[in-house]
């Protein structure tokens, strides 16, 4: 690069943070119940629809207000820059549909209770444009099929629509019998042939207001995948083939057909023959987005594993594990507490992999397996106080993370009130 393309480099500008939107806003005063507390989100590949679980086993989903717009080819150019200019700008989305995805249960052979929480949410890709998406609690993973679908509603009630003039002047003698206004000669009443005909003709200007069609968004459940995990569901990952997906849980990983819900194939099993010599469990598990055969899982001391599932049909054995020199130093109590990984996610290209722990989000280089690229300290103010954290259980609390589109954001949780925190 010559000096002067140097020179004109500039980086580019900061983004601009601010406030977006919410949803579900409640009113002054009211108590907050724990059903309505958001558990799982989980954005559509596009950015065009946003699924979000609650603890009480519902899935809402919004759509943004920009989707589903004219294809670009029967655009002029001012509209295409018009619509250039939409999408840089903050997206809106509006309610689409809900569905209730799970229910309590019980299950009497372990006498368990099943929480109906939506641990999971995922989006699956398909080629006809219809939505699918998963959803799992503790236990049962569904596969949802979302869809457009024309309804007739009743506007208005028709009276007396399918009863003519003539079975009501049939009924009519029983019923003038008992009034005092005596009938005509010929048994004809006029006062109540004009009510029947003026009835009659209201009944024919209703029935074109019945019904009307509209469109409504409906979600049918297609699959069930069920009694295949021992302990609880904690990831479920998609596919780049489109066809199959993986659901982990402490101690297995499961690979499924999406279209078969009876049977799975279980490639990773760490459970030790005697339950004494457990050292880690698996917290999160999820597919290469672009090699359908490659996959990564992390576990609770630090370690995230790299394997290939053209080696063999069970992968206990990892191509690759991805250790900082931090995990393999010294040892004490706290230190393995914090180690564990509470969440993991590839970057759009492949190439790098980021890791979340208590106290730092890190980026791993694929090709590197010996440390990290970058280490973002998140929590390193609270480097001192791992005694109250645990005293008060806050040690176990688990983070997200995710990736921007473009990959050059990242983002994670923290404390709201760290502060609070630490004098607490």
């Amino acid at each position: 690069m010559s000096s002067s393309s140097r020179d004109s480099f500039t980086p580019p500008p900061p983004l601009d943070w601010k406030f977006s939107q919410v949803f579900g806003e409640t009113t002054p005063g009211e108590d907050l119940q724990d059903v309505d507390v958001v558990s799982s989100i989980g954005f559509e590949k596009s950015g065009d629809y946003l699924a979000v679980g609650d603890r009480g086993g519902r899935v809402v989903i919004f759509q943004a207000k920009h989707g589903k717009h004219t294809p670009n080819s029967f655009l002029n150019r001012n509209e295409l820059e018009r619509l250039d200019s939409a999408f840089t700008a903050h997206p809106e989305y509006q309610y689409k549909t809900e569905f209730q995805s799970h229910e309590p249960e019980f299950d009497y052979l372990k006498s368990m209770e099943i929480e109906e929480k939506i641990n999971r949410v995922r989006w699956c890709s398909t080629s006809n444009g219809s939505l699918f998406i998963l959803s799992t609690n503790d236990m049962t993973i569904k596969l949802w099929k979302v869809r457009e679908k024309k309804v007739k509603k009743v506007r208005e009630m028709e009276h007396h629509s399918v009863v003519c003039s003539e079975n009501d002047l049939l009924g009519e003698g029983s019923f003038m019998s008992e009034l005092d206004k005596p009938p005509t000669t010929n048994g004809y009443n006029v006062d109540w042939a004009e009510k029947i005909a003026k009835d009659t003709l209201s009944s024919q200007e209703v029935q074109t207001k019945i019904t009307h069609t509209e469109e409504a968004t409906r979600a049918n459940c297609r699959k069930v995948y069920a009694h295949a995990h021992d302990f609880n569901i904690n990831s479920i990952s998609n596919n780049s083939d489109g066809e199959t997906f993986i659901s982990s849980d402490d101690l297995r990983i499961n690979l499924w057909n999406l279209e078969i819900s009876d049977q799975c194939f279980n490639i990773i099993d760490t459970k030790p023959s005697n339950m004494e010599d457990l050292t880690e469990v698996i917290t999160v598990a999820e597919f290469h987005p672009i090699h359908c055969n490659l996959l990564a899982y992390s576990s609770s001391r630090g370690f995230t594993r790299l394997v290939d599932m053209r080696q063999s049909a069970i992968c206990d054995h990892s191509a690759r594990i991805l250790q900082d020199a931090e995990c393999r130093g010294s040892k004490s109590f706290y230190t393995e507490l914090i180690a564990s990984i509470s969440d993991m996610k590839f970057t759009y290209d492949g190439q790098h992999i980021l890791t979340r722990d208590y106290m730092n989000l890190k980026l791993w280089d694929m090709r590197m397996d010996s440390s990290p690229v970058v280490v973002f300290k998140i929590h390193e103010h609270l480097r001192h106080k791992f005694s109250d954290l645990y005293n008060d259980d806050s040690i176990f609390d688990r983070f997200d993370c995710c990736i921007s589109g473009d990959g050059l954001h990242f983002a994670t949780g923290s404390y709201r009130f760290a502060q609070d925190l630490i004098l607490q």
